[in-house]
């Protein structure tokens, strides 16, 4: 397992450097009405705000508030909507907690330098810097962590056909994220602020799915911080036969140990209590 360190709160003052196990546990708060799996359920601003504050009473250490679906299928969200939805929950959560580090989950620049200047710490962009040239400059001059994920597609058609082919999945994506991160890296943006993500979902078969949690330890071994997101997701309904997504949370918290286990440093759930939980498990178990 890699010692790598990182750096997620630079907007809130000082530094708040963090070691990647236990992993932390980011809460996911999707102020949308058509996310994959609780689309509308925290639409308003008062159901986004009180659920961001029990998840971090159930221990949530980074909340990740996106006004966009990034779901298969989905369509893009005008930057202007974004900043609409999420920007005033940002705030409000800010106001309320000076200590949790916020996260935004947009590709959109506008959307991103916004949510900084209202209290986020992190840039949580899917498309890893590529979908909006102006991003690693606002991410550079914001002196945020960043979270470079891999895709392949669009949400528009990443899954078309049931997902795309490659040759060696892991090999692929781990040439993709080193090339991001030093993409992002030379652009000024601090190699300790960078977060890598393999994008389980994200333009991949079932088996990719698969191969990436069997193989996590290769993008481990990048040095970088690496953020999994397994939770709820339509592969482990697949595995499992299980349709609806809020029915999912054993595969969820079996990904999630799996994650812990090989060395991630950020897991992205929705159901933060449980998953504490079991991060405290596998950490006992290790003596840690």
């Amino acid at each position: 397992m890699s010692n790598v360190r990182f750096v997620i709160r630079p907007a809130a003052g000082g530094t708040f450097s963090i070691p990647p196990s236990p992993p932390l546990v980011m809460g996911i708060l999707n102020v949308t009405p058509d996310s994959f799996s609780d689309g509308g359920d925290y639409f308003t601003h008062d159901a986004a705000v009180g659920h961001a504050l029990n998840m971090i009473a159930e221990g949530a250490d980074i909340i990740d508030v996106g006004g966009e679906s990034t779901r298969p299928g989905a369509e893009p969200t005008p930057a202007e909507e974004q900043m609409r939805r999420a920007i005033p929950v940002i705030r409000a959560i800010r106001t309320r907690n000076s200590d949790v580090a916020i996260s935004i989950d947009t590709r959109a620049a506008a959307v991103a330098r916004a949510a900084v200047d209202a209290g986020a710490d992190i840039i949580n962009d899917v498309s890893a810097l590529r979908d909006d040239p102006d991003m690693v400059d606002v991410v550079a001059a914001s002196g945020a962590a960043v979270v470079l994920m891999h895709r392949r597609g669009t949400s528009r058609d990443m899954q078309n056909g049931g997902g795309p082919h490659y040759d060696d999945v892991i090999a692929e994506i781990t040439a993709f994220l080193q090339q991001r991160r030093d993409f992002a890296a030379g652009r000024g943006i601090d190699r300790s602020r960078i977060i890598l993500d393999p994008g389980l979902g994200f333009g991949k078969r079932i088996e990719h799915n698969l191969s990436i949690l069997r193989h996590l330890d290769r993008f481990v071994a990048l040095g970088q911080p690496v953020l999994v997101g397994a939770s709820r997701k339509r592969f482990l309904g697949s595995v499992l036969d299980v349709d609806e997504p809020r029915q999912r949370l054993a595969g969820s918290l079996a990904c999630a140990v799996i994650a812990a286990l090989a060395g991630a440093a950020v897991l992205r759930v929705h159901d933060v209590l449980d998953t504490v939980e079991a991060v405290r498990l596998c950490s006992a178990v290790r003596g840690e």
